[in-house]
């Protein structure tokens, strides 16, 4: 490569930088602290490569900024060319090392537009976990004084207020108030959700790109906004096929002697994007079932 290389292993408060000098040869292992990191501008235009982990995008949109080039490069391309004894230093030359490698992989740089939305999807998904396990408590409790509910939110809230009274009359009153307050708890919480969801309705309608893609059969408001936030720049897939590999959508493979094995699903990439359009094209896959 013409322009400098740069390896850069970051954290949260210190910085390894592995280069090489291109003309003499001479190996550079520079350590910078976080404040120092806008010496960069001082620094010729080179190629940044920053491994693919927390911050990351935040780093490169910066450096950017500086007038440099960046790159994300994926940590599974990275690990191998991790030699003996992990440290900061190893870990720049090997980001180093792997970027010049020609089956390098590489993750798109998110802008902050796209950041928050994923943001708002991972604070949806937590809510989310924390209604399911308040509700299967409050169910099970229920349950062990001979009231049962419907699995689901939707029957779990047409079924509750009558169970609570049929139980207040013979339950002691400080196990009822307190399974009251557990329900009032679930209700905030879905409000919550419901406040995140109409947040990502906005995104979607403020983002050409979100609504062409909730145009495709069984794409809806959670998979479109994901889809564009986690994908970044389109352009990095070079086929749809590549996109499915990414996302894990395309069988794994195992071979010797010339003879290939196709197995299951590799389920690599991102869970909750994967997850989201899987059930939507199972829905799909329903409805034309069932369509006379």
């Amino acid at each position: 490569m013409k322009t400098p290389v740069i390896g850069m292993d970051i954290a949260e408060h210190v910085f390894q930088l592995h280069a090489v000098n291109v003309a003499t040869g001479k190996i550079e292992r520079v350590k910078l602290k976080r404040g120092d990191v806008t010496n960069f501008a001082k620094r010729e235009r080179s190629l940044v490569v920053i491994e693919a982990c927390g911050s990351a995008h935040h780093w490169a949109r910066q450096l950017r900024q500086l007038g440099h080039d960046v790159r994300l490069i994926c940590a599974h391309s990275v690990r191998p060319f991790v030699l003996r004894n992990k440290s900061d230093a190893a870990d720049a030359r090997a980001i180093w090392t792997a970027v010049q490698q020609p089956d390098a992989r590489f993750v798109a740089i998110k802008s902050e537009a796209q950041q928050s939305v994923l943001a708002l999807h991972r604070i949806r998904a937590q809510l989310m976990k924390v209604r399911i396990m308040q509700t299967n408590a409050l169910r099970s409790i229920l349950y062990e004084f001979g009231e049962i509910l419907s699995e689901g939110y939707q029957s779990f809230t047409k079924e509750i207020a009558p169970a609570l009274a049929r139980t207040s009359e013979r339950l002691p009153g400080m196990l009822v108030d307190s399974l009251r307050e557990q329900r009032v708890r679930i209700q905030a919480v879905n409000e919550d959700i419901a406040v995140l969801e109409r947040r990502l309705s906005h995104a979607l309608r403020d983002s050409p790109e979100c609504q062409r893609i909730a145009e495709i059969p069984g794409v809806g408001l959670l998979t479109a906004t994901a889809t564009v936030s986690t994908i970044g720049d389109p352009a990095t897939f070079h086929s749809g096929r590549e996109f499915a590999a990414w996302l894990g959508l395309v069988p794994r493979q195992t071979g010797t002697g010339g003879r290939i094995r196709q197995l299951g699903l590799s389920k690599r990439g991102d869970t909750y994007l994967r997850t989201l359009l899987m059930h939507g094209a199972r829905a799909v896959i329903a409805r034309c079932t069932h369509t006379p």
